[in-house]
């Protein structure tokens, strides 16, 4: 069976990814083959193409994506032909029409979450959901900041730490996405380089942050140390301008006795009775308001390379999906 995949062969700028028609062997023993009809872009796919998170080559990118299972390998007794699916720990290789995957890493779709909502919040959706749920227990005691609050990550985490009860404050590069992140919930909005953001989260909430997701890394998580109350959470689950340099203990010391933690999905959703576990919380959130997903911005997958660079320019808000043809 034939597929149109793409693949980069060196590591660098968009251009790099190519589409080509690859042969698909026949699903072996515990896989199931996939065909995609909604791809999920996330900033995790920029990364590993640049190559900070290698990957041997040549090789595929993309790790989330909803469709059908076309067929079954020996071993496979809970899933079929026909049942719907999503995949977002499988591992690289989503940016495909047709892929094969391991069954243990697939999601069957209740029938209230359609393919377009399984594919622009599963990846995300369980990426919120372990730095709420598990890297901290957010709740009404807490005031949160959030950046890239516009981002696909970043607007989940908004709503969903707002559905929590916590103070929510957003973080933003752009002065033109305040009123989006506004419409997320959030109770302030702090603009990178116009605003000090312990200032504002002290006057929207009278008190520092108990807990900082930072998914930005070098550019911000010095003033998001400095947002953080004594015995402060700062996560960085994330580095879009770049990976932060190595961190004395010293200096969360003298930060105020802060706590850091560098977290990530995979960890989280290991097995399959987590991932399972995990992916209906996400579900249920969805259901229950707190996780929304805008119209997304779609491309088709043969303009992949539009997309990353429209995402690497900040010119998208929310989700981006990659339509197979």
């Amino acid at each position: 069976m034939k597929s149109l995949n793409v693949l980069i062969d060196a590591y660098g700028p968009a251009e790099q990814m190519k589409l080509r028609e690859v042969d698909i062997a026949a699903p072996g023993p515990g896989q199931v083959r996939m065909r995609n009809t909604a791809i999920g872009f996330n900033f995790i796919d920029v990364y590993q193409r640049r190559g900070a998170n290698a990957l041997p080559l040549p090789a595929g990118l993309g790790h989330e994506a909803a469709g059908v299972v076309v067929d079954v390998g020996d071993g496979v007794t809970h899933l079929q032909p026909g049942d719907r699916v999503a995949t977002a720990t499988a591992g690289p290789g989503a940016y495909a029409s047709i892929r094969n995957v391991d069954a243990a890493k697939v999601v069957p779709l209740p029938d209230d979450i359609g393919d377009e909502v399984a594919a622009s919040i599963l990846f995300k959706g369980l990426t919120a959901q372990y730095l709420v749920r598990k890297t901290r227990a957010v709740g009404a005691q807490d005031v949160v900041v959030v950046h890239a609050a516009a981002g696909g990550v970043g607007a989940l985490l908004v709503g969903w730490a707002k559905g929590l009860g916590a103070k929510v404050i957003g973080v933003t590069s752009s002065p033109n996405k305040v009123a989006q992140i506004r419409a997320l919930g959030a109770d302030g909005v702090s603009v990178i380089g116009r605003d000090r953001l312990a200032d504002v989260v002290t006057a929207v909430a009278g008190r520092k942050a108990t807990v900082v997701y930072d998914s930005v890394g070098l550019a911000t998580f010095e003033e998001s140390a400095d947002a953080l109350e004594p015995f402060g959470l700062l996560v960085i689950y994330g580095s879009s301008s770049g990976a932060t340099p190595p961190i004395d203990p010293e200096w969360l010391n003298r930060k105020g006795c802060l706590f850091l933690t560098r977290p990530s999905v995979f960890p989280h959703n290991a097995t399959t009775t987590a991932l399972l576990s995990n992916a209906a919380d996400v579900f249920e959130a969805y259901r229950r308001g707190m996780v929304k997903v805008d119209a997304a911005a779609r491309y088709r997958l043969a303009d992949v390379v539009d997309a990353h660079r429209d995402a690497e320019a900040k010119k998208t808000t929310g989700s981006l999906l990659l339509m197979p043809e």
